[in-house]
C-alpha cells in the first residue's frame, strides 16, 4: 500500500501516537508523519504509507493554517493553556476589533520566532524541553519563519472580566509557533498572552473535509475499503512544479538517471510525472548545468 493517509487527529494523542495506530491497523511499519501536533491539539496529519514515505519531508515543508485562540492577561511557562500561569495583568478595557486586527496585521510576512523551552527544538544535542523539565534555561536559536496571511474571526472577541479572548485564522510556514505567535501577539497589545486552543485545519493540499478520525478509519479496515482512504502520493506534491513525460522518457526517470536538462522551465524541485503516476523528483544538478539529477526515485 503505498499514500497518504489524511488523518484528522484528535486531542490526547501525539503524533508519534497516531503513527504506531496506524501501523497497527494497516499491519505495516511503514509509516510516517508530516510535521508535529501536541497531544493539546487537534486537526489534519498527513500520515505516509509505503512508498509515499519519500515525500515526507517535501509534504512537511508546505504551507500549514491553524486556527488558534488567543488569551490576552495570563501567560504560562508552555505558552498554551497546558502550562502553569507565570504572569498575570489585569485587561480594563478590552481592545476593539479594529485595534486587535491592526496589530495582528504587523505580525504578516517575515517574521522572528524564538522557539518556546517547551518545544522539541535541540540545543546542543538536548531537546528544549527536557532542559524546561530539568529546571534548565539555555539560549534558544532565533528563527525567521513566513506568515502568508493572519485574520482575526468576526465577533470572536469574548471579554473574561480581567482578561480577554479572540480566535484567528493564521496560513504560514514550516517551523512556525503559533503559541510564540499568540505570546507576541499579547505583547504587542500590552499584555501577557498565551494559545488557549489551537486546531490545524489544513497541510498543503490537504484540508480537514478530506480527513478521517481512527474511529472512522477502523471502519474502512473492518469492512476491507482501505484503498477508498488513501489520497495519492502526488496529492502530497501538488506545490511542487510538475514535468510530463512520455512512455519513451520513463524508463531512464524510473531508474534514476541523471539526464539532461528539459527545455521546461522547472524550478527545483520538481516532480516527474507520467500521466497521473509520480516517478520520481528532481533537481537541476549542482555541479552540471546541463543536467538534472533525481532526489527521490519511487
Amino acid at each position: 500500500m503505498n499514500g497518504i493517509l489524511p488523518l484528522w487527529k484528535e486531542k490526547g494523542f501525539t503524533s508519534h501516537d497516531c503513527v504506531s495506530k496506524a501501523r497497527g491497523m494497516l499491519k505495516t511499519k511503514k509509516i510516517g508523519h508530516t510535521g508535529t501536533l501536541d497531544p493539546d491539539v487537534e486537526g489534519v496529519l498527513p500520515l505516509c504509507i509505503g512508498k509515499a514515505t519519500k515525500i515526507v519531508p517535501f509534504l512537511t515543508d508546505t504551507e500549514k493554517v491553524y486556527e488558534a485562540e488567543v488569551t490576552v492577561g495570563r501567560s504560562t511557562e508552555t505558552e498554551d493553556a497546558s502550562g502553569a500561569v507565570i504572569d498575570r495583568q489585569s485587561v480594563t478595557t478590552t481592545p476593539s476589533k479594529q485595534e486587535i486586527a491592526n496589530v495582528i496585521q504587523q505580525f504578516e510576512g517575515q517574521i522572528t520566532q524564538i522557539p518556546p523551552m517547551y518545544s522539541a527544538v535541540k540545543v546542543k544535542g538536548k531537546r528544549l524541553y527536557e532542559y524546561a523539565r530539568d529546571g534548565e534555561t539555555v539560549e534558544r536559536p532565533v528563527r525567521s519563519v513566513n506568515i502568508h496571511k493572519i485574520q482575526l474571526h468576526e465577533n470572536s472577541i469574548t471579554s473574561l472580566g480581567e482578561a480577554f479572548t479572540f480566535k484567528i485564522t493564521v496560513t504560514c510556514s514550516k517551523g512556525t509557533y503559533i503559541r510564540t505567535l499568540c505570546v507576541d501577539i499579547g505583547k504587542a497589545l500590552g499584555y501577557p498572552a498565551h494559545m488557549s486552543s489551537l486546531v490545524r485545519s489544513r497541510t498543503g493540499d490537504i484540508d480537514k473535509a478530506q480527513c478521517y478520525t481512527f474511529a472512522q478509519f477502523q471502519q474502512f479496515v473492518d469492512a476491507g475499503n482501505v484503498e477508498q482512504m488513501i489520497l495519492p502520493m502526488g496529492r502530497g506534491l501538488n506545490h511542487l512544479n510538475e514535468l510530463q513525460i512520455n512512455e519513451d522518457q520513463r524508463f531512464a526517470f524510473e531508474h534514476g538517471q541523471v539526464l539532461e536538462k528539459p527545455s521546461d522551465d522547472v524550478n527545483d524541485p520538481f516532480v516527474v510525472k507520467y500521466k497521473d503516476e509520480v516517478l520520481a523528483i528532481y533537481q537541476q544538478h549542482p555541479t552540471k548545468p546541463d543536467k538534472i539529477k533525481p532526489i527521490r526515485v519511487f
